[in-house]
């Protein structure tokens, strides 16, 4: 038995085996990753900026195809109620409280619009408070573009056990923003200046995703191909076991012959 499965007609078929064996399984795996991909979020269309007063309204929820938008708003910084958002990092998808502390702040400074609404706006990042950046707030009626973000829970984060100093906060959170700013009608959620205000550095915001379809037809290609696979080996086997066989029905026949002559 040994002497066939080492014989170089069955060699041949095993590294023929193994060669087919590897690309099929490979081939697979292939496709499941492209399966595994098309379900992942996309990149959408990034249309022109548009009036954020059309995007975020007041005392309504933000839809979900305004979320990383464009969005342009000409108004009044107002320094007074500046805040700053405590452990960031200079990136508006990045976690924030404990798991960022002491990673740095958002400078959230609200712009009033014509109509007398507030737009809370990150202007930048600094990595201190007292950073002389912050206090730099823009004079006067300014233009400001940038991506609106949703608000953010006040439960998103895991807080700071003994607190933040007056003027910070963990979270753009409009029902928040809306006691600090009491009396104030501020606009959901918020905008991430694009490009940052003055010296601050630029938070970065994600552009508009839309959720991937999976495409069922690469799964059923990788099944297919793992399915060969498995066929290759069958037929393998039996190639190898019918020439076992040949070859010990060989070996029973010729000490007959032997004998006749």
């Amino acid at each position: 038995m040994l002497r066939t499965l080492l014989s170089p007609r069955i060699l041949g078929l095993h590294l023929l085996t193994i060669g087919v064996l590897i690309a099929f399984i490979l081939l697979g795996r292939w496709q499941l990753g492209v399966f595994q991909d098309s379900g992942k979020p996309q990149a959408a269309t990034d249309p022109a900026p548009v009036a954020v007063a059309t995007l975020a309204g007041v005392g309504t929820q933000m839809t979900g195809e305004a979320v990383g938008r464009r969005v342009s708003a000409q108004g009044v910084y107002e320094a007074d109620r500046q805040l700053l958002v405590a452990d960031r990092k200079p990136d508006a998808d990045a976690p924030g409280g404990n798991v960022s502390r002491d990673e740095g702040y958002w400078v959230l400074t609200p712009l009033r619009l014509d109509d007398g609404t507030l737009v809370p706006v990150v202007r930048g990042w600094t990595a201190e408070a007292d950073d002389p950046a912050v206090a730099a707030v823009p004079q006067g009626k300014v233009a400001v573009t940038g991506r609106l973000r949703p608000q953010q829970g006040t439960d998103s984060v895991q807080r700071r056990a003994e607190g933040l100093p007056a003027g910070q906060v963990q979270t753009v959170s409009t029902g928040e923003l809306v006691n600090l700013w009491s009396g104030q009608r501020v606009r959901t959620g918020y905008v991430v200046a694009q490009p940052a205000s003055g010296s601050l550095a630029q938070v970065q915001a994600s552009p508009p995703v839309v959720g991937g379809t999976f495409t069922w037809r690469n799964l059923a290609y990788a099944a297919n191909w793992w399915i060969f696979a498995g066929f290759a080996v069958f037929m393998w086997f039996h190639f190898v076991r019918d020439a076992v066989r040949a070859d010990r029905d060989r070996g029973k026949s010729s000490p007959e012959m032997v004998l006749e002559g």
